[in-house]
């Protein structure tokens, strides 16, 4: 009877787990809400996306485990819910950096900023991120 309870509580975690993940998939663009979307909506398989994808299953696996940790970890949905002590650019750096994963030498090229003014930021939204922990 324990391990049935068991079972059922794993279920129901798994379950609110694609919830959390199906919920924050509309914050991604481009390639990454596609995979994500053919993922969770669509249920394709690693090797259908790979094939597509023209890239190995591993590749698609990695990109998917990293993409659900991201969307699942909280560093950008805790900058939205503070977003009155963000200005705009701030939030989209940190999209970028938490979200996307993108480096903070690809933001400042992205953004024509220097790459010292994105350290600085992204060392400002950190400490703030920490303040509401």
């Amino acid at each position: 009877m324990k391990e049935l309870q068991q079972n059922h509580r794993d279920r129901d975690r798994y379950r609110d787990a694609i919830d959390l993940l199906r919920s924050r998939a509309n914050l991604l663009v481009g390639k990454d809400k596609v995979l994500m979307t053919m993922y969770l909506e669509n249920g394709n398989s690693f090797r259908q996306m790979a094939q597509l994808a023209g890239v190995s299953e591993a590749t698609i696996a990695r990109k998917i485990r990293t993409l659900s940790e991201r969307l699942t970890d909280g560093e950008y949905i805790t900058c939205l819910r503070n977003r009155d002590k963000f200005s705009e650019i701030e939030l989209s750096i940190a999209k970028d950096y938490f979200l996307t994963g993108l480096s903070m030498r690809k933001i400042a090229a992205s953004k024509h900023y220097t790459l010292y003014s994105i350290h600085k930021t992204v060392k400002r939204i950190q400490g703030v991120l920490k303040s509401q922990v």
